[in-house]
């Protein structure tokens, strides 16, 4: 399954912050893009990154956003929204 994940840093990261976290962060979310889970990721300037994820499951995709420092640590939140192909393509071709 498709999921997009929202992740939204909460306000700007302090220098200190930053340098303690991002060391752990930035290599646990390329292991979830190594492993698969994590198939595309963008960037929002100030608010933090979009990823999709193919997951087997919402709770595969929670499980790996939870484990994430910066969420773990409460300093991002994200929002997981389940995605499928569009529908109505499907009944053109069926003829529908």
């Amino acid at each position: 399954m498709k999921v997009f994940v929202i992740y939204t840093v909460r306000g700007p990261l302090t220098p200190e912050l930053r340098a303690q976290v991002m060391p752990k962060e930035v290599p646990a979310t390329l292991k979830h893009y190594l492993e698969g889970k994590i198939e595309q990721f963008w960037f929002r300037d100030k608010a933090g990154p979009i990823f999709l994820m193919n997951v087997e499951s919402l709770e595969e995709a929670k499980a790996a956003m939870d484990s994430l420092p910066l969420v773990a640590g409460n300093h991002a939140t994200y929002e997981l929204m389940p995605v499928s192909p569009l529908l109505p393509l499907g009944l053109l071709i069926q003829g529908k």
